[in-house]
């Protein structure tokens, strides 16, 4: 058992590291840098950008689900080795671009080597990485999830701001740091393939310490992918995820311009995102820690509240014009969107059995690729009324909508 603890302990070790680079998907408002304004038209890059963005997003859904279809016939390693070869390949094939795509105005190119290529083996890191150490703490689903999905959310905060400070140097340059990154991602992911595999069949495991016996009560039963769509519980749960999602979304993609409008200066708005980064950490790390402690029902509950909370508190600030209280409801924008992934995965485990989960989690990341419009939805109310305000009051409303689908969510 001793064994087992420490063995366990060095692979969630490897995971977070693995997670804290697979979370550059988020970064693409830094690492887009040298790509701004190639062809001398702001809007049109800005779209053509944007939709990069967008792409990376889809393809990053599509890499786990891959990953989960192909979970049974093809070994952990060999499916990190491939995302290995993905992301070295992604990058280094951007880092010639930053020469290129200024010439040739091409980014068909852009997409394929950072969109497709960077978004299917994050994707198919991320759910492997995940499936594999979960599968050694089933005593605590919700502190191992929550833990490596933390490490997921602050890579904006930590790699980002070195990224940033390296593309920047006249000693080093955007092209040698897309090169460094290649690197390092292809040597993290080699190692991870090396390092994490799922447990022996036999292995003994502790027990587990939830204090919400109701959640151990029933059987846990192993559901297909195919079994789990069917069910009502998993309907209830993508639109309930889907809503959960929406504000954070939102937040994280207009925050900067949120505490600019309630009087921020341009060196506080860079460290409100941040915060905002550091609160979607911890908000994935809280929601395992609670599933664990408090079970899955009160979870939900303390979910619904925080989903509530969050966009109102950005509709008082901008009200009242109050910089303070801005920042606090991004934050809380921020910790309430860092409940979505750790949800994910443990409705996978919980409801619908571990057989199964590495393609039952990958189906419900799907809802990542619909998140992306609650964003467009707050931009286009911004051209229309000038500011957020009315985007953020009907994301509170659909929280509301939110805390009454959860409550009819039950095990299947």
């Amino acid at each position: 058992m001793e064994q087992t603890i420490r063995t366990r302990r060095v692979k969630l070790i490897v995971a977070v590291i693995t997670m804290l680079f697979s979370g550059i998907l988020y970064a693409w408002s830094i690492t887009n840098t040298p790509f701004i304004q190639m062809n001398g038209d702001d809007i049109a890059n800005a779209t053509q950008l944007g939709l990069n963005y967008t792409l990376t997003i889809v393809f990053f859904c599509l890499g786990g689900f891959a990953a989960g279809l192909i979970s049974k016939e093809v070994s952990t390693t060999l499916r990190l080795v491939l995302s290995a070869v993905m992301l070295f390949a992604s990058f280094f094939s951007s880092s010639l671009l930053i020469v290129t795509l200024p010439f040739t105005g091409n980014y068909f190119m852009l997409y394929m080597a950072y969109g497709m290529l960077g978004g299917l083996g994050i994707g198919m890191a991320f759910v492997t990485v995940i499936s594999s150490v979960n599968a050694w703490y089933p005593d605590k689903r919700g502190f191992s999830s929550g833990v490596m999905l933390m490490g997921f959310g602050l890579s904006l905060l930590i790699l980002g701001r070195i990224i940033d400070v390296m593309g920047k140097s006249e000693a080093i340059g955007w092209r040698s740091t897309y090169v460094i990154i290649a690197i390092a991602m292809g040597v993290i992911f080699l190692i991870a393939a090396i390092m994490i595999k799922p447990p022996p069949q036999g292995t003994e495991f502790p027990e587990s310490k939830s204090v919400d016996k109701t959640d151990q009560a029933v059987e846990i039963k192993d559901y297909t992918a195919f079994e789990m769509i069917k069910r009502p519980s998993f309907i209830l749960i993508f639109i309930y995820i889907m809503i959960l999602a929406a504000s954070g979304h939102a937040a994280i993609s207009f925050a900067k311009e949120i505490v600019l409008d309630v009087g921020a200066t341009e060196g506080i708005a860079v460290t409100a995102v941040g915060l905002l980064g550091v609160s979607n950490g911890a908000g994935r790390f809280v929601c395992g820690w609670l599933f664990d402690k408090l079970g899955i029902r009160h979870t939900q509950f303390i979910s619904s509240a925080v989903s509530i909370i969050a966009p109102l508190t950005v509709v008082m600030a901008i009200a009242a014009g109050s910089l303070i209280i801005g920042i606090v409801g991004l934050c809380l924008c921020g910790f309430s969107y860092g409940f979505v992934p750790t949800s994910n995965s443990i409705f996978a485990s919980e409801f619908y059995g571990p057989k199964n989960f590495a393609l039952n989690f990958s189906v419900l990341n799907l809802i990542l690729i619909p998140a992306p419009f609650a964003a467009m939805l707050a931009g286009t109310v911004k051209t229309a009324t000038g500011g957020f305000m009315l985007a953020f009051v009907i994301l509170s409303a659909l929280a509301v909508v939110g805390f009454f689908v959860n409550l009819a969510i039950r095990k299947p």
